[in-house]
């Protein structure tokens, strides 16, 4: 398997990796993995969605010289200057410091552009001037938009549906100018509906597989947008950070202009996911008790379907997806049993 195979590289010859958004929720697992691969690691964050508390529950996991080799700045991509200062002397950039949720950007989209647009060309810069050798970047399937196609295709993006789309298309735009124009090797990944361990369940933006959990777990009311046809391609965190670290060392002769797809090329619909949540939590407490979901109506500016097709990931890449949707809701259910708060 090609991420064996990486991951064997990157033990025999350490790099130095700086990782954005690296005490939120995916970026917390990105820092964490490379540690436990014997790399050094830039953690920049500006903690104003991710906690210390993420940062924090790495150290168990890895041994006293690893997490000797994390260096935290506490910083903002809308910097220029911290920026510069994140990427002296790295080898790649991981970046997923973003503010993300549709509903958010719909209400500010001012504030999701400055972060998402403003922040990602201070970083890439920052990255083309201190000669990173590679960027890669968090997108996401929201650039689909209203494209009706099934399974998404990484040639066939629609209109976006909202502020938090049309960011991240732009971003797509930009890392396309900045490899043509200065040489950078940039890779964009589109996310489906990432989840996992970390993942915050609190807040109006919260995501929908913690949000739920939490509120099952708290004998709360669930509420589905829609009629809960809706569906989604959930893929679990360790399916994106295995794409993470592909993209990074991918062979140099893969092009290095290019967003791919990273999911599990599975459509789950929201009553469904629901009837999975519940299960599994009633199988770990037999006395939990589940009211049924409440409906609403549906949102401005969500998809009705999504669903990638990750061939082109596998293919240039090496991706493989690790965790079904099941298998990563199991993994995903314990922690947050684990560590109800």
């Amino acid at each position: 398997m090609k991420y064996e195979i990486a991951q064997n590289e990157l033990r025999r010859r350490p790099r130095t990796w700086l990782v954005t958004g690296a005490a939120g929720f995916i970026g917390s697992h990105l820092v964490e993995k490379l540690l436990m691969l014997d790399q050094r690691v830039v953690a920049l964050d500006n903690l104003s969605t991710g906690r210390r508390a993420n940062i924090a529950q790495i150290q168990p996991s890895v041994s006293a010289e690893q997490w000797k080799c994390l260096y935290f700045i506490e910083g903002d991509i809308c910097c220029l200057n911290d920026c510069r200062q994140a990427c002296t002397n790295v080898d790649y950039v991981l970046h997923q410091a973003s503010l993300g949720s549709i509903p958010r950007s719909i209400a500010d989209p001012l504030l999701i552009h400055n972060n998402n647009v403003n922040g990602f060309i201070n970083l890439v810069i920052a990255a083309r001037d201190l000669n990173v050798k590679r960027f890669v970047y968090a997108s996401s399937s929201a650039v689909y938009g209203d494209s009706l196609m099934l399974p998404k295709m990484e040639t066939n993006v629609g209109k976006p549906l909202s502020p938090y789309a049309a960011t991240k298309l732009i971003d797509e735009i930009y890392a396309g100018v900045f490899n043509r124009c200065y040489g950078l090797p940039i890779i964009g990944l589109r996310y489906f509906n990432v989840f996992g361990p970390r993942q915050d369940p609190s807040g109006t933006y919260a995501a929908v597989i913690p949000k739920w959990i939490a509120a099952i777990l708290e004998a709360k009311e669930v509420i589905i947008y829609g009629d809960g046809e809706t569906s989604r391609d959930f893929c679990y965190i360790a399916n994106v950070v295995q794409a993470n670290l592909l993209a990074a060392v991918m062979d140099s002769q893969g092009p290095t202009d290019y967003a791919y797809n990273i999911s599990v090329g599975e459509r789950t619909s929201l009553n469904e996911l629901h009837y999975l949540i519940q299960t599994e939590l009633k199988a770990r407490i037999p006395t939990l008790q589940i009211a049924s979901p409440r409906y609403q109506e549906f949102r401005i500016g969500d998809a009705r379907h999504s669903q990638a097709n990750i061939d082109n990931a596998k293919a240039t890449l090496g991706y493989l997806p690790s965790h079904t949707i099941i298998q990563g809701l199991r993994e995903t259910i314990d922690w947050y049993i684990r560590n109800r708060i």
